[in-house]
């Protein structure tokens, strides 16, 4: 099967945590695969990001079945439930949030920069080599932190669920997933042509 560009871009994932490990800035690049799949699926109707462009997904599948590292046990079923899918994202949404107000916090000089990247948005794990203080914006630097540690705290989500199961069980249960499908109904659904009376 002929090789596309973007079959490469499980190294885009490897190259932005390994980065992020030296410099916390870097962690704003991930803000690419937070709006472009949005993007796509707002003006494109598709999950074109998803389905080819996701360097975590690509990840997964070439470690769970290139390199064997996953069970391949069938996802189970109620990853794949309504609610559990759209709990997740509301859970990750309200993360997402407390990350954002917490920035909202440094920048208003209401709190102080918190250099720690937490697993799991629990355990803080100090992560001040990264960063060196004045480089930046106490707000940008903060924003790095809580948006790497959610990136982290994903993608080590996914390898449980890639060893567990099937490589890209991930994909079942991704916020950004579960957002696209949701654009792309919506945008379904304004495309049926009206019954005539």
């Amino acid at each position: 099967m002929k090789k596309h560009w973007y079959d490469y871009l499980w190294i885009w994932s490897i190259f932005y945590f390994a980065m992020g490990f030296f410099n916390i800035l870097f962690a704003w690049l991930g803000m690419i695969d937070f709006f472009l799949p949005l993007a796509l699926a707002i003006f494109g109707g598709n999950k074109f990001f998803c389905n080819h462009l996701c360097g975590r997904g690509q990840l997964f599948l070439k470690l769970g079945a290139g390199l064997k590292c996953s069970r391949n046990r069938p996802t189970p079923k109620w990853m794949y439930s309504t609610w559990f899918r759209y709990g997740f994202l509301l859970f990750f949404l309200t993360m997402f949030g407390n990350m954002v107000f917490q920035t909202y916090l440094v920048g208003a000089g209401a709190s102080s920069l918190r250099e720690a990247v937490q697993f799991f948005w629990t355990f803080r794990v100090p992560w001040d080599w990264a960063y060196s203080a004045g480089l930046t914006h106490d707000w940008v630097a903060q924003f790095s932190f809580g948006f790497y540690s959610l990136m982290l705290t994903s993608l080590i989500l996914g390898l449980i669920v890639m060893v567990l199961f099937k490589p890209r069980s991930w994909c079942v249960l991704c916020p950004m997933g579960t957002m696209t499908q949701g654009v792309c109904k919506i945008r379904a659904r304004g495309k049926v042509p009206a019954e005539k009376s």
